[in-house]
């Protein structure tokens, strides 16, 4: 395979990979490089979220999602995710569960999602970036779900822990 860089961003690179198939048939690619990020879901109790209203410009829309952020060079995932919840929820943690990781499109990026939920939280001031506008929501577990299910939230990382997270506090009674 031959990888050529077509482009490099703040956080990503992006590049055209060329291949043979098994039929000897040419196939063009592209590829986009991240770095990684992490996704927190900060747990108030087994039965409360929190969630962020986000405003996205990509999509030109104010989603609901769970805190998640780009590592950062050399920054270990546990780290980033520490950092992610208290930067943008003003919350530590106490207690950490990792939910594992997911791919957010791997048909065209090798962003590796690390998921996590937060609990034992002690409330604390944010630190926004100057671009986040960001608003901080307690909600129902229940209704979290209730909104992934009728397309309310939008957001693949957001749905994916909220539903991961339902299912093991159904499964564990809230332990």
């Amino acid at each position: 395979m031959a990888r050529e860089l077509v482009h490099t961003g703040r956080r990503i690179r992006v590049y055209v990979d060329t291949t043979t198939a098994p039929d000897g048939t040419v196939i063009r690619r592209d590829a986009v490089v991240h770095p990684g990020a992490v996704v927190v879901l900060p747990a108030i109790d087994a039965g409360h979220v929190c969630l962020l209203r986000n405003r996205r410009w990509v999509v030109g829309e104010t989603l609901w999602e769970v805190p998640a952020g780009t590592l950062e060079v050399g920054e270990p995932v546990e780290a980033a995710a520490r950092r992610e919840l208290q930067e943008e929820t003003g919350y530590t943690a106490a207690t950490w569960r990792s939910l594992g990781y997911l791919f957010a499109s791997p048909g065209v990026m090798d962003e590796k999602l690390h998921l996590f939920v937060a609990e034992n939280l002690t409330p604390g001031p944010t630190a926004l970036e100057p671009d986040e506008e960001l608003e901080a929501v307690t909600l129902s577990l229940s209704e979290a779900v209730a909104m992934c299910l009728d397309g309310r939230i939008k957001d693949a990382k957001t749905v994916a822990a909220l539903l991961i997270w339902e299912r093991m506090v159904a499964a564990t009674g809230g332990r």
